[in-house]
């Protein structure tokens, strides 16, 4: 990077050789702009986060788009001081960003972020370390090997079980889904899925999740050439946990119109109601039909770091593959999330050899080849941010955070449900709660209409972020609660606020 006044005093002076040197840091005035820089950075950020009273500004996409455009990119100029783009950056972004940090952020699963992450994302960018071979990574494979056994060893899977870290859930679920698929055509079909694509059969291919299960189980099918009509909804219980006798006449339902069951997908954590399935039920299913079972935990891994709640993931042990999301429950960054298999040879499904990148030889030497089992070729060495937490904080640490923002989910479900203008559908498993206004039980009037307007109205006003979502058809209202540092009285002041606007908009309509 170049600084803007270096750039007017110098460079007409220096060779190309010395320009190069000094854009690519080898000269030590630049070594001392990189420090300034960091510094310029984080004073930036911290002044963000100290200024914030709101978790939002409630600036609308007109101001923003306004201020988008009087700015353009000058392709003549050399640029500008970081100090003049951090300025301008602050009224194009740092003012409105919105902040997950903050107590009254209750919306969606995005979670604060803990330090130790934060300064290794410092090193990883500057490194910029490539993770797909051992010649690019060399120690930091090893920190990432380290942390998938931890994580193997949390979820219970046997010895010749493997993993990797991935961009996110939906990453870790296409995995999953494509080895239940190629897993299936190996064992069935005289073909490999790898040279001759997908068996004509692949249009009856049958994957069994909850009605309740993330969007990405559809886009995944799609993009995997099964179409979005191989996943079948299995109807859910009153705790919207998987029907485990609904999912048995599904299979068989599906077999006697001749299509072809490959998989279930139990869901650890849904992003609604944070209900688990019933995992060791719905493995006995997939064993009885002989089924690959894959467990998508992005929200609910976390309940691994409690000692009070992590019986609450038994049965994930019996899956053949399990997704988490470190950047949900674990306090990380994005990106930083793991896909996790029983099976190590699995792994032949998607593995790939490059005489560039790494060759069989390099294998049988015993280098660790982390791209044969990644669907990624150049991936972000995304591991130290959790090693380094783990490393700087402990396990029981982080274990306590989740048990506190699964006891404070109980107490607001009570707490709204005490108030007595709320209807609330669900007991939090984890920490989502589902829920809507209705101070009128009765006549039920416009409920849609009041709670789309709650949400609507407090986005617009910043004052404390919640969610939608709708259930049969009709709007409700969630919280998503990740931050330990959030109280009661906060969930209650929120609580105050949804009244004051849907008080208003029955008395305006």
């Amino acid at each position: 990077m170049l600084q803007n006044s270096y750039a007017h005093q110098l460079l007409d002076g220096l060779t190309k050789d010395q320009l190069y040197k000094y854009i690519f840091s080898e000269l030590p005035e630049n070594k001392a702009y990189y420090q300034k820089s960091m510094n310029q950075t984080v004073n930036a950020v911290m002044e963000h986060l100290e200024s914030r009273d709101n978790p939002f500004s409630g600036a609308s996409v007109q101001m923003l788009k306004s201020r988008f455009s009087k700015v353009f990119i000058d392709d003549t100029s050399y640029g500008s001081s970081l100090h003049e783009v951090l300025d301008e950056l602050k009224e194009l972004y740092l003012n409105d960003a919105v902040s997950f940090h903050h107590r009254k952020y209750v919306a969606h699963l995005n979670c604060p972020i803990l330090t130790p992450a934060l300064a290794a994302e410092v090193i990883i960018s500057s490194l910029n370390t490539s993770m797909d071979t051992w010649d690019q990574s060399a120690g930091g494979t090893l920190i990432e090997l380290q942390l998938i056994d931890w994580t193997l060893n949390k979820i219970g899977y046997p010895v010749n079980s493997d993993g990797i870290f991935t961009s996110g859930g939906t990453q870790s679920n296409m995995m999953g889904l494509l080895l239940a698929r190629d897993h299936f055509i190996h064992k069935h079909y005289n073909i490999d899925p790898k040279l001759d694509g997908l068996p004509h059969d692949a249009s009856k291919f049958r994957i069994f999740c909850s009605e309740v299960s993330h969007f990405s189980l559809k886009k995944n099918a799609a993009l995997l050439g099964m179409g979005q009509k191989s996943i079948v909804a299995v109807p859910v219980n009153e705790n919207f946990q998987m029907d485990v006798n609904a999912l048995t006449e599904s299979i068989e339902y599906e077999r006697s119109k001749g299509n072809v069951p490959i998989a279930v997908v139990g869901t650890a954590g849904t992003t609604d109601f944070s209900s688990i399935d019933p995992l060791t039920a719905i493995a006995e299913v997939a064993e009885t039909y002989k089924l690959w079972f894959h467990v998508d935990a992005a929200y609910g891994g976390g309940l691994m770091l409690s000692d009070k709640h992590s019986h609450k993931l038994d049965g994930i042990e019996l899956s053949d593959s399990v997704t988490i999301d470190y950047h949900k429950t674990f306090f990380q960054p994005v990106s930083s999330s793991g896909f996790f298999m029983r099976d190590k040879t699995h792994v032949d499904y998607i593995k790939y050899h490059a005489d560039y990148l790494n060759p069989k030889e390099q294998e049988e030497e015993g280098l660790p080849n982390m791209v044969k089992k990644s669907i990624q070729t150049t991936r972000r060495f995304d591991a130290l941010k959790l090693w380094m937490t783990l490393r700087m904080m402990g396990r029981r640490k982080l274990g306590q955070y989740i048990d506190d923002i699964i006891l404070l989910a109980q107490q607001t479900a009570l707490m709204l449900r005490e108030r007595g203008k709320f209807e609330v559908l669900n007991q939090p498993e984890i920490s989502a709660i589902v829920f809507r206004y209705n101070p009128l039980p009765a006549t039920k009037t416009d409920l849609c209409g009041v709670n789309a307007h709650i949400r609507k109205a407090m986005f617009n006003e910043g004052k404390a972020l919640i969610a939608s979502t709708k259930v049969h058809d009709q709007v409700y209202l969630k919280f998503t609660l990740l931050n330990p540092l959030t109280e009661l009285s906060d969930m209650e002041e929120i609580a105050g606020i949804i009244e004051e606007h849907g008080d208003h908009y029955y008395r305006n309509n």
